[in-house]
């Protein structure tokens, strides 16, 4: 392999991370706190993604590619983020809030059955026929010294960056960040300390459904958007999480990152056909979980009993 070949997967693989890590942060951020895995995070994505479509198109109308048309792909990333966000928090308090005294059993077979809802609902809506986002700009390849990146990857690795470091800023520095920290850490001396419990948890469902409504946008500008496009990224994103440390941000985004060159690399180096290239991530989820099942960056938690 040369150095432009290699840096060209690694520019993909950088690229296809970004995308996994920002939605893995929303299952590792809800598992943190109420310690069960939202299987509908998947579904918010794609129901922002037809939020981000029609917004995006409305306000474009007919205008030729511009200025008009790039402030119109953010004004739509930001209403399908609000958006997701209000979903977010309304799923929980309907679907998640009154389990949260139940088994885990119960959360986790609520969280499937808002998943059939939502993308079931989607094909009701709006047919099962895919639907283009356009480029909100020229996506010409450069080529540089051989190795080609569309503008696409560049805005998918600004976007993914930006908004994890911001993310990072909010838990580490910021009051409710704190609060998110300390209620993840035990809920009932959270309430003790005067922390409105239920405020955070609706603000990590909020936060969470926010960036997965922005992943949902920049991966469809490459895939079409139809009612089950979040149940594979989705999924990557649930393994990308694990393999990182479910629970921890940190770990979300290194592993995400991670997740991505192995699919890259693993195409290019192994030999591994396209076709099957979605087995590399449940064959690392296979893996991590027998060798180190808490995660690159997890702790193993002890219970007494």
């Amino acid at each position: 392999m040369g150095i432009a070949e290699f840096f060209q997967h690694l520019m993909n693989g950088l690229t296809l991370g970004g995308i996994y890590a920002l939605i893995a942060l929303g299952y590792t951020m809800v598992y943190g706190i109420l310690k069960f895995i939202n299987f509908a995070h998947g579904d918010i994505l794609m129901v922002g993604a037809y939020i981000g479509l029609f917004v995006f198109d409305g306000l474009r109308g007919s205008a030729p590619l511009g200025t008009w048309t790039f402030v119109s792909f953010f004004i739509a990333m930001l209403v399908s983020m609000a958006s997701c966000a209000l979903l977010g928090m309304a799923i929980e308090r309907i679907a998640y809030k009154p389990l949260r005294k139940a088994t885990r059993l119960a959360p986790l077979l609520s969280a499937i059955g808002v998943s059939f809802i939502l993308s079931n609902s989607a094909a009701w809506m709006f047919g099962t026929q895919s639907r283009k986002l356009n480029y909100p700009f020229d996506n010409t390849p450069i080529d540089i010294h051989g190795v080609v990146i569309t503008p696409h990857q560049i805005l998918i690795l600004v976007v993914s960056l930006v908004m994890m470091i911001a993310l990072k800023m909010f838990v580490d520095r910021s009051r409710m960040g704190k609060a998110m920290r300390a209620t993840s850490l035990d809920q009932d001396t959270a309430m003790l300390m005067g922390i409105n419990v239920n405020q955070v948890i609706s603000l990590t469902f909020a936060i969470g459904s926010a960036l997965a409504a922005t992943g949902g946008m920049l991966i469809a500008l490459d895939y079409k958007v139809y009612p089950t496009m979040g149940t594979m990224i989705g999924l990557k994103a649930f393994v990308a999480a694990v393999l990182g440390g479910i629970g921890n941000i940190s770990g979300a985004m290194f592993g995400g990152i991670l997740l991505g060159l192995l699919e890259t690399f693993g195409v290019a180096v192994f030999g591994i056909p396209t076709g099957l290239k979605d087995t590399i991530a449940f064959g690392v989820l296979i893996i991590i979980l027998l060798v180190k099942p808490e995660g690159l960056f997890g702790k193993v938690e002890k219970e007494k009993v």
